[in-house]
């Protein structure tokens, strides 16, 4: 039945290893994270490698600064990979009730899967991508700065000073993000098909690593000009519009940050920071679906199903 899809074992699985693998895989690569968000919102600081970025905002903000805003993130990461990866499995089951998958599915699945991740979640990352900017030194004097004490203050600032509407800031290119982890579960169910179709087998680790890679760094690619903006709204310190329509409201503003973004840089002004980004989030996808297989392929032996559900896709 469909509730018996919803609520299983199997999909709960699923989503507690998504999210400690992700949250480990997250908290290796963190500093990168860092340097990659401090590109895409701070205009003003030129684009150098991440090493040269991180080392100037080791100097000019102490040793621990580029993990700044690693407790909100990790607790939104957490949230967000569970809703994901529960999703997008008990929705696969219930469609495919025991029969193979194919890449027009796991794409679709990965759609509706992100829509609610986002729905669901986008308060918690406008609140870390502020507590993770926060005391930063920026080259960019129009920045505000902010003083939230911690994630429960910063949700009562924000909806205090800007309105309960303001923790959705940057749901519509979010939502146009949804294609980001669509593509990625997509090319990483394709490509693990691809190497099982002679023999039904587990993955070895290196062969996990290598397609999480692939999969992540094209899903990142192809959205990364958007991914900005979402940084950019998230941060909120742009001028709110006066239009009453909040959706052409945002598509307007998405619109106007991506022409004024390539006028003043170029075309490759859009893509400023993906180097940094590339690094952080290929690897961290790369480990995390590694922890990940192995987490649910440990967790599926130890309660006797010998890993059978986890084969099937």
């Amino acid at each position: 039945t469909m509730s018996a899809g919803v609520f299983s074992y199997e999909s709960l699985v699923h989503a507690v290893s998504g999210a400690v693998g992700s949250v480990t895989a997250m908290t290796v690569f963190f500093p990168l994270d860092t340097a990659r968000l401090r590109l895409q919102v701070d205009e003003n600081r030129k684009a150098k490698s991440t090493p040269a970025i991180l080392a100037e905002i080791i100097k000019e903000e102490g040793l621990l600064a580029p993990y700044r805003g690693w407790f909100p993130v990790i607790c939104s990461l957490c949230c967000s990979n569970f809703v994901y990866f529960y999703c997008f499995n008990c929705l696969k089951s219930t469609w495919l009730k025991g029969k193979q998958s194919a890449s027009s599915t796991d794409l679709l699945v990965g759609i509706a899967a992100g829509i609610v991740n986002v729905l669901v979640t986008t308060p918690l990352w406008v609140v870390n991508t502020r507590l993770k900017l926060q005391g930063s030194k920026f080259r960019n004097t129009d920045i505000q700065p902010t003083n939230y004490a911690g994630i429960l203050d910063a949700f009562a600032q924000i909806t205090r000073d800007e309105g309960v509407g303001a923790l959705w800031n940057g749901t519509i290119p979010s939502l146009f993000l949804v294609f980001n982890p669509a593509i990625q579960f997509m090319i990483y169910e394709g490509l693990k098909r691809q190497l099982r179709k002679e023999v039904p087998r587990e993955l070895s680790s290196l062969e996990i690593f290598v397609i999480g890679a692939i999969a992540k760094a094209v899903a990142t690619t192809v959205t990364y000009p958007l991914q900005t903006i979402q940084s950019i709204l998230r941060f909120g310190q742009l001028k709110s519009s006066t239009e009453k329509s909040k959706l052409l409201s945002s598509l307007r503003t998405i619109k106007c940050l991506l022409i004024s973004r390539a006028r003043k840089h170029g075309l490759l002004g859009l893509f400023k920071g993906l180097e940094a980004k590339l690094l952080q989030t290929v690897l961290t996808a790369a480990l995390m679906f590694l922890l990940y297989e192995k987490i649910a392929s440990c967790t599926f032996r130890a309660m006797g199903l010998s890993n059978t559900h986890h084969r099937r896709r």
